[in-house]
């Protein structure tokens, strides 16, 4: 199943690639000029997470910049959180290393692929490739919890941790759904449906604001705070902050709504593939696959293009920088 998981990626990413070479390229009509505001990396890009990345010089990268901690590049980087950087190690063992590299690095021999984890405390959270479950004692290094879910055919490649609230754990699973866990009771409280397309179906984004819930898929946009609002979107990338929801789709369109998904605006980019999206105070900027960085009003009424020297779809979003290869973007 395993190798069925992982060729679905590779597959997915051959199509995609293929179909995107014979298909037209988006060209701005107004060029503001070049990007002026970047700089370089160490190495260029080797692996991306959600929280960081690794360089090909083994050197981790967090949203903050270059990090002194090595990673082995054997080693697959999953998260950062809780002082931990959780990776998988060479011989599918979970490996956890202190990020004040100092203290002792704790293993969990697993012998399966893990997809994503999270660490609070004394508890790990891991989500595996065939769709389970699971809660470990790092201290223990036993399983406490774990629970079944459908095995997934081909997902997108970009898998969601799971995230803590307090005495309750979210696991974002390849099936399109948050499912929440009590830690204390070792029980499943409640399943929400994210999306429910039948491939790339797991869920790729979750924040919370308040008590305000924005969860997506490749597919669809959940909401939920009173009620649950879900609405149909291609969704390349998205962005949610305390001023709403920004979010870039297939069709080349950036989107704004509000945290109940209600629709504010949108603009049109003809064929443009988007590959990054960051909000920064007054500005939603966007990376463009063929090199362009393109800098749009909140309410998207107004928007520069600007030229970068840049094509790649693989980036990493810093607190105030996209990473691309060797080289960052700054924002201004």
């Amino acid at each position: 199943m395993m190798k069925l998981f992982w060729a679905g990626l590779s597959v997915f990413g051959a199509l995609f690639i293929h179909g995107c070479s014979s298909k037209e390229v988006y060209k701005p009509e107004n060029l503001k000029g070049e990007w002026h505001s970047n700089g370089h990396l160490s190495a260029p890009l080797h692996q991306v997470s959600e929280l960081g990345a690794v360089l090909e010089n083994g050197t981790l990268l967090t949203k903050q910049g270059e990090n002194k901690i090595k990673i082995p590049l054997n080693f697959r980087l999953l998260n950062l959180c809780d002082g931990w950087i959780v990776t998988q190690n060479s011989t599918n063992d979970l490996e956890l290393i202190p990020q004040d590299g100092v203290s002792a690095h704790i293993i969990l021999e697993l012998k399966r692929t893990v997809v994503a984890a999270t660490v609070q405390g004394d508890v790990i959270a891991l989500l595996f490739g065939n769709n389970e479950m699971a809660l470990y004692s790092l201290e223990t290094k036993k399983m406490t919890f774990k629970e079944s879910s459908s095995a997934p055919i081909a997902v997108d490649a970009r898998i969601a941790n799971p995230k803590f609230l307090k005495d309750l754990v979210l696991f974002l699973t390849l099936d399109g759904k948050v499912n929440i866990v009590n830690i204390t009771e070792k029980k499943l409280l409640r399943s929400i449906i994210v999306g429910s397309e039948e491939y790339f179906n797991n869920v790729t984004y979750l924040n919370m604001i308040e008590n305000n819930m924005v969860a997506s898929t490749g597919g669809s946009v959940l909401a939920l705070s009173q009620k649950e609002v879900r609405e149909k979107y291609e969704v390349r990338d998205i962005a949610y902050t305390e001023d709403g929801i920004w979010l870039t789709t297939k069709q080349g369109e950036v989107i704004a709504l509000t945290p109940t998904l209600q629709l504010k605006s949108k603009k049109k980019f003809p064929f443009a593939h988007f590959v990054g999206i960051s909000v920064q105070k007054d500005r939603v900027y966007v990376l463009e696959y063929g090199g362009y960085m393109i800098a749009l009003s909140k309410d998207l009424l107004t928007s520069d293009v600007y030229d970068i020297d840049m094509k790649h779809d693989t980036v990493f979003i810093g607190e105030d920088k996209i990473y691309f290869n060797d080289h960052y973007i700054q924002f201004k």
